[in-house]
């Protein structure tokens, strides 16, 4: 039994490449963040868009990451039994 991984891990890099993508892009977006609230500057609708900014930014990184992990698993899952097996035959 001998399976060919390389399609797999060429997905799983596709993923991972992704999430750090989104890493770096959520380290530029939040240098604009501003800690203090700013009520009668009229900065307040700048606030809003990169806090929303950062909320969908999060949510996909979560996503992508738990993607990135569960196939990192499978892949390497795969990989060990496929050894095991091909060892004892």
């Amino acid at each position: 039994m001998n399976i060919d991984l390389i399609p797999y891990v060429a997905v799983w890099s596709v993923v991972a490449l992704s999430v750090i993508v989104l890493f770096v892009m959520r380290k530029m977006v939040a240098r604009k963040e501003d800690d203090h609230l700013h009520v009668l500057h009229g900065a307040i609708t700048e606030q809003v868009n990169v806090a929303s900014k950062l909320d969908a930014i999060d949510k996909w990184g979560k996503i992508l990451t738990a993607v990135a992990m569960v196939l990192g698993l499978a892949i390497a899952s795969v990989y060990v039994y496929t050894s095991f097996v091909t060892r004892g035959a």
